[in-house]
């Protein structure tokens, strides 16, 4: 049996370190992805609609790992990779202290060779077993080319994400770069960690901003 290493693949990407910036060119990969938005009075660890999406992102993506890994010609293993959410709002004024207004898509990366039919035989395979979530039928697989990026891993709650974004900023202006989160960028984290099993100060979160050179 094959199986690809993804975590070893793309180590740069989901693996960063804590204690420095860097500047990474993100190339086009394959997701499987959910838009939704926060409820007004809500944030992401409260969400009910994120919780729902973030369900049958994981649903889908196990599913389809173990279809891949059991067909009869050709069989491919691999590790489910980490949740991810890209993050806005409608009139580009993104502050990442204030969530209730929140635009995303959610998302998991997914193999070159898992494909749409794939993925709709495991979206019917989740209804069969455990009946619908209407996040299910929202779910697109697609690709996405973020770009040149600036990225860093932040270890602690995410309530103190914003000191990291201020030092990612200020990387930024002392290399010629300029951040594009805004109206033509999207806030992407990337969540290493699961908050209900990680102590707070230790939940691993990997934030990337797009950038332009200035």
């Amino acid at each position: 049996m094959k199986v690809l290493d993804l975590k070893k693949q793309f180590k740069h990407l989901y693996q960063p370190s804590a204690k420095k910036i860097e500047v990474v060119q993100v190339p086009r990969l394959q997701f499987a992805m959910i838009d939704g938005a926060i409820e007004k009075g809500m944030e992401p660890g409260t969400s009910p609609r994120f919780r729902e999406d973030m369900m049958a992102l994981y649903a889908v993506s196990y599913t389809v790992k173990f279809m891949s890994k059991l067909r009869k010609k050709n069989p491919i293993n691999y590790p489910v990779m980490a949740l991810e959410g890209l993050w806005w709002v409608k009139d580009g004024n993104f502050d990442i202290r204030v969530k209730d207004n929140w635009l995303y898509t959610v998302m998991m990366l997914q193999p070159d060779h898992i494909n749409l039919e794939m993925v709709s035989e495991a979206i019917e395979q989740i209804r069969k077993k455990r009946g619908d979530n209407p996040a299910l039928s929202r779910l697109r697989l697609e690709t996405f080319e973020e770009g040149l990026c600036v990225q860093t891993m932040h270890i602690g709650p995410y309530a103190a994400e914003p000191a990291t974004i201020e030092r990612m900023r200020e990387f930024m202006a002392a290399n010629g770069l300029k951040d594009n989160v805004g109206p033509n960028g999207k806030h992407h984290e990337i969540y290493m960690s699961d908050p209900r099993r990680v102590a707070p100060e230790k939940i691993k979160t990997v934030l990337r901003h797009p950038v332009v050179k200035i």
